[in-house]
């Protein structure tokens, strides 16, 4: 007789399937098709952000600048459209902007070994000060007629889907191939599963925490426009609000590990339905937003701790560069 083995990815999957059904029958604005398609679009942003947070992490790091990759070079095209630029030329520019965003990222973290809490930390700072000194006229840069035909990646759709999670489905799948199809997703795995020993064996461990990092702000790009486009602006103050921590949840109840080597993209959309969900239903019973932190904090500690029991690390995780 076959033991059925619950595993954190199971257990987060049932919790949100019993959250799903109890909003659903005790709050009434929720099963809507309106609240749904709202919700799926909240998700779709939240769950782009998940794939690039999930990317450094199962190389044993943390990206806190992930929401400052998302909201300055984003901003930065609506900008410059709205100063006379095309379209093209302030695409490139934003581009440019996240690749020597990541490329810095990485070097801080894989050269000159600074811990990639710390790191990240600073570069997010650092970028969404200069977004909001340098690159801004206002915190809400606003839409222009030059993005004409632009705002279909966060409002149109798809055979019927909207644009927004037709994105992140296509985030997904290009993800899931990189990982699990390409040996530099098997490198970014070995690194998150014993980086001493990877190193050992020839690979450039070195180079493969850059390539991490610049695939995440590149993917945090992507969560920029589709959500510039999904409300017609770039709101560039949301680096101040609490959505990175939305994030770390996404990931680490998921079910990927902290101590790196672990997960999925599968991982990744389990935990993005829990905490739409979640914040989705909080919403609708009008908790206050300090209300919502609090919910949100001990979420996260016991996501933490639970973590640190299913994945615990040894004396090779506790070293300079692991969270």
């Amino acid at each position: 007789m076959k033991t059925v083995r619950l595993t954190q990815q199971g257990i987060v999957f049932a919790i949100f399937v019993l959250l799903f059904a109890g909003f659903s029958i005790f709050l009434p604005g929720f099963p809507t098709t309106d609240n749904m398609l709202t919700l799926l679009q909240n998700v779709a942003v939240l769950g782009i952000l998940g794939l690039a947070m999930a990317l450094v992490v199962i190389g044993r790091g943390i990206d806190l600048s992930l929401i400052a990759a998302l909201a300055v070079p984003s901003g930065l095209l609506l900008q410059l459209v709205q100063d006379g630029d095309s379209f093209s030329h302030a695409l490139l520019m934003a581009a440019l902007l996240t690749l020597a965003f990541g490329l810095f990222n990485g070097w801080l973290i894989a050269y000159a070994e600074v811990p990639s809490i710390f790191a990240t930390l600073a570069t997010g700072l650092f970028l969404a000060g200069l977004g909001q000194t340098a690159l801004f006229k206002l915190d809400v840069v606003q839409w222009s007629p030059g993005l004409a035909g632009f705002e279909k990646l966060g409002q149109g759709n798809l055979f019927g889907i909207p644009m927004p999670i037709v994105m992140f489905a296509g985030a997904c799948f290009v993800v899931a191939a990189f990982l699990r199809r390409t040996r530099y997703g098997a490198f970014i795995y070995a690194i998150g599963d014993n980086p001493f020993a990877a190193r050992a064996s020839g690979l450039p461990t070195r180079p493969l925490i850059v390539l991490q990092y610049v695939l995440a702000s590149l993917i945090g790009l992507l969560a920029g426009l589709v959500l510039a486009a999904s409300v017609n602006s770039m709101p560039t103050r949301i680096y101040n609000s609490t959505m990175i921590y939305d994030v770390i949840l996404v990931v680490v109840l998921g079910g990927i590990g902290l101590a790196g080597g672990r997960g999925g993209v599968l991982n990744v959309v389990i935990g993005t339905l829990l905490i739409g969900t979640m914040l989705n239903g909080m919403t609708i019973m009008n908790m206050s937003y300090s209300a919502q932190n609090l919910v949100k904090g001990v979420v996260l500690l016991a996501a933490v701790i639970t973590d640190s029991f299913l994945n615990p690390r040894n004396e090779e995780t506790a070293q300079q560069g692991d969270i």
